[in-house]
């Protein structure tokens, strides 16, 4: 120990002990007990130490680009704050189990496209347990091995374009549970892999795979009717097969308005002229037109639903598709376990009907042309009464509705003729003593009901001798001297009572006052 202090003590005052000491002297005492264990510490990896930035690599906040520095091997010692990390354009061609000294803990993007990479070692990628996006576009991949992406539990998008991959072994992406968006263009891909959707361990939160510019010549129609729903799948540039069976599952797309073949459509050869040379339709079916049937059943009953637009006899090796709510069936073949089946003729028999087989199923049948506007291959099946029990429901809710309405209404009525009817009677004459005594009159405009004069002074009071006057204000403490309007009098006015014996009448009409004043 004392020979290594003597032989490091510069380097180890000035890189080591200075910084972490402070301003203390520790030249020639690098062997005291406590720099010794600083020492020891250090080199047993207690005390954190920041990897600098490699060579040809350029390192800025969390990223680090090594990009086109024409590396056959990964870097060492590459620091682990990276969150995204940069390797394309180089001479890469293995990425090994260890190909980092230390794992990526925020490493979240990793970029390892354009290089010479044939070979991942299985679990090469533990070490990024993060990570989102994995490019490995534009090398030279031939297979996907088992587990080759095990690890990756949080992968969400993965490009493998312009790789040579031939097959994809199962098992290859059984830990990408969150996996995404897959892109597979431009391999040499000959058959589906219906593995990504239908493996038990498979990504089943998958909504894009791109196939395109590979070398498909069939592909799973039955399996892409209910895949699709949920699903953009991109097929163009590949040499399909013509027949009858993509031919139905294209129109049916281009009916639906799928984006990855509306927007492709060039791309795909079994259209057009390909189309009219293949014999997949009956004599007399493109002309039916196709209208959209309902069914109605109870549960347990058995239903059956014939293709909309498909007239019969069909014609011999026509296959039909049925999409039903969960699941997709064809006519060739049918599974004993399900309680739905495809005749031959195209027919749908649904046995033991259940409540939950309710909804809508499409009709998928090669007809020679695209659906024309307004035409529909759907049949609409209800089983039991529970649309009808909905609607009930809503009447019941909506004559509820109403009758709270028309309670609140007549309520609403009943208070206001009550309040009217207070007004009138219980309403004091107080404008009767300012007329006779001089004093100051209303000061508002006012409805005064009174009593005949010629009644009060008598002591009487007839329930039909309501008078009523319009009086204008007048300024209560104006010391201004005005000439006042004189008083209107009403001995000359009768008029008949109001809502008297529920009826309203008029006897007498007004008489012009103003020639009397």
């Amino acid at each position: 120990m004392s020979s290594f202090c003597k032989r490091s003590g510069v380097e180890l005052e000035t890189l080591v002990l200075r910084p972490l000491l402070g301003k203390a002297d520790v030249r020639g005492s690098c062997c005291h007990p406590a720099v010794a264990a600083m020492l020891l510490l250090l080199l047993l990896g207690f005390i954190p130490t920041v990897a600098p930035c490699p060579p040809h690599c350029l390192c800025a906040s969390d990223i680090i680009s090594c990009s086109g520095s024409n590396l056959s091997a990964l870097p060492f010692g590459l620091p682990s704050y990276a969150t995204r990390l940069d390797l394309s354009h180089n001479a890469l061609r293995v990425v090994q189990l260890d190909w980092v000294s230390q794992p990526f803990q925020r490493l979240t993007t990793l970029v390892l496209s354009w290089n010479s990479i044939s070979q991942i070692e299985m679990a090469a990628f533990t070490a990024t347990p993060r990570l989102l996006h994995l490019d490995l576009s534009s090398n030279q991949l031939r297979v996907l091995n088992s587990s080759v992406f095990r690890g990756l539990t949080e992968l969400k998008e993965l490009l493998l374009i312009g790789n040579q991959i031939t097959q994809i072994m199962p098992g290859s992406f059984s830990d990408v549970n969150s996996l995404q968006r897959l892109y597979l263009s431009a391999n040499r891909l000959t058959s589906f892999p219906l593995g990504l959707f239908e493996d038990p361990g498979g990504p089943h939160n998958l909504t894009f795979l791109d196939l395109s510019y590979n070398k498909l010549s069939k592909v799973p129609v039955q399996s892409l009717l209910s895949v699709s729903r949920h699903a953009g799948i991109y097929l163009q540039e590949n040499p399909l097969l013509c027949d009858c069976a993509l031919i139905a599952l294209l129109e049916y797309w281009f009916w639906k308005q799928y984006r990855p073949l509306v927007d492709f459509q060039v791309g795909y050869q079994c259209r057009g002229t390909a189309v009219r040379e293949v014999n997949c339709t009956h004599q007399d079916l493109s002309g039916i037109p196709l209208e959209a049937q309902s069914y109605r059943t109870e549960p347990g009953d058995w239903l059956r639903v014939p293709c909309p637009g498909l007239g019969l006899p069909v014609q011999q090796g026509l296959i039909v598709f049925w999409v039903t709510p969960r699941t997709a069936l064809n006519s060739s073949a049918s599974d004993p376990s399900s309680h739905l089946s495809v005749f031959p003729n195209g027919t749908l028999e649904i046995q033991g009907a259940l409540m939950e087989d309710s909804g809508i199923y499409e009709c998928v049948v090669a007809r020679g042309r695209y659906y024309d506007s307004g035409e529909s291959p759907e049949a609409r099946v209800m089983v039991g009464n529970s649309s009808v029990s909905s609607t009930t429901g809503l009447a019941r809710r909506s004559s509820g509705e109403h009758f709270n309405t028309a309670f609140t209404t007549l309520a609403s009525c009943v208070i206001s003729i009550i309040l009217v009817l207070l007004y009138l009677y219980l309403t004091p004459c107080q404008c009767r003593e300012s007329r006779g005594g001089g004093s100051r009159g209303c000061g508002a405009r006012a409805i005064i009901l009174c009593s005949d004069p010629r009644e009060v002074e008598s002591g009487q009071r007839r329930a039909n001798g309501k008078r009523v006057a319009f009086l204008e204000p007048q300024a209560e403490d104006s010391d201004i001297s005005v000439p006042k309007t004189p008083v209107m009098t009403l001995d000359h006015i009768c008029t008949e009572g109001i809502l008297k014996n529920g009826s309203r009448t008029v006897g007498h009409t007004l008489t012009d006052t103003a020639q009397e004043v």
